[in-house]
């Protein structure tokens, strides 16, 4: 049997080089989208939006060529300490696995101890789509767990009974987010994934579609870069202030449903400060974290930029005060700018009974460090 037209076509890109040449031709055009117009053009801001599209690539190489088998998917961390995009947060750690909704799977493991635990099936790519749709959601408190902490959850777009996370046909992907308020005190759920309807081994590789991966990694690292650039021309609009953002939009973009958020962008002089202020009502999370220009968190491995219930002092009216500046002015919950003068920020609420709208105002650092 001969291949199909579309393999054909592929197979002769691949035997001339085409499919290499277009897939680094596409990653010169993304450069254009740190170029753009409203894109910082200082140096340093520039040098991480370069930083930024080299790493949508290692996870795009990652994603859509060595881990892209959904006949024998695997959990990987996909956005983590050095793969960053869409406001990252400093508490989760993020994992994805290829499935194909035609498929069924079963994902097992132990729930460990960490805070909070959420399963979504998603369907599209920031590359192809410009979207991520969530086409199913599950969360540990609502999971049948034994009292050993082990668990089994099928997924499919045929409804089961116990632990279910529906997909639906057009679902590629499964992500996992485990938020965890105390680092060093939560033990991360241990998690696998295997095809329970048909073989589970890794395919052959095939030449046809290493043609489709080049082009689906390429397109993915534009993809990502423009929607996020959108968003920080966006937030720009209201800068220094924290409205609440669209959930349909973050919806789109694969937001969690039970998050509500607070997106914007801030600007602080070397001698100023951002406060920023609510009081958190009742929920099962909530946080705050600073983000560079391209929606990269900054350095939360080494320096203070971001906090939570677990990190934050509470004034005695339960009032949350930060303090985002360059300096660290020796009052609590001081966030580091990490040498910015620029760059985004998030509040967000998970399972709120009420969504407090944060205030924020500019002051000298002088007057803080006065007291």
């Amino acid at each position: 049997m001969s291949q199909r037209p579309v393999d054909d076509e592929a197979i002769q890109r691949v035997l001339d080089g085409r499919c290499w040449e277009d897939f680094c031709e596409s990653l010169k055009q993304a450069g254009q989208v740190i170029l753009g117009e409203g894109t910082p053009e200082n140096a340093f801001d520039r040098a991480e939006g370069w930083r930024y599209l080299s790493r949508l690539t290692r996870g795009a190489l990652e994603t859509f060529l060595e881990a892209s088998d959904t006949q024998a998917p695997e959990f990987r961390i996909t956005v983590g300490e050095t793969i960053k995009m869409g406001m990252d947060n400093p508490d989760n750690v993020y994992l994805s696995a290829p499935v194909n909704g035609r498929y069924e799977y079963r994902i097992s493991g132990n729930r460990g101890s960490v805070h909070y635990l959420g399963f979504g099936s998603q369907a599209g790519n920031y590359g192809r789509t410009g979207s991520l749709d969530t086409t199913g959601y599950l969360e540990a408190k609502d999971l049948q767990i034994e009292p050993d902490g082990s668990f089994e959850i099928v997924v499919s777009t045929r409804e089961q009974p116990g632990n279910w996370l529906p997909m639906q046909p057009e679902t590629r992907l499964v992500q996992i987010r485990q938020t965890r308020m105390d680092h060093a005190g939560e033990v991360l759920a241990k998690v696998q994934i295997e095809r329970t309807d048909g073989p589970g081994q890794p395919r052959p590789l095939d030449p046809a579609r290493i043609d489709r991966m080049l082009q689906a990694s390429a397109s993915f690292v534009t993809g990502c870069a423009t929607i996020f650039a959108g968003w920080a021309r966006d937030f720009e609009a209201h800068v220094n202030e924290l409205p609440r953002f669209d959930p349909d939009r973050a919806f789109a973009a694969g937001g969690d449903p039970n998050i509500a958020y607070y997106h914007s962008y801030w600007k602080i002089e070397p001698d100023e400060a951002l406060v920023v202020e609510a009081t958190p009502p009742e929920c099962d999370y909530w946080n705050f974290q600073l983000a560079n220009h391209w929606l990269e968190s900054l350095d939360y491995r080494y320096f203070p930029i971001h906090t939570n219930p677990h990190l934050a002092q509470a004034e005695p009216d339960g009032t949350i005060r930060i303090v985002v500046a360059r300096e660290n002015p020796g009052v609590p919950n001081w966030l580091d700018t990490c040498g910015h003068t620029r760059g985004t920020m998030c509040w967000r609420w998970i399972r709120a009974v009420s969504h407090p709208q944060p205030s924020t105002r500019l002051v000298k650092l002088e007057d803080l460090r006065r007291g």
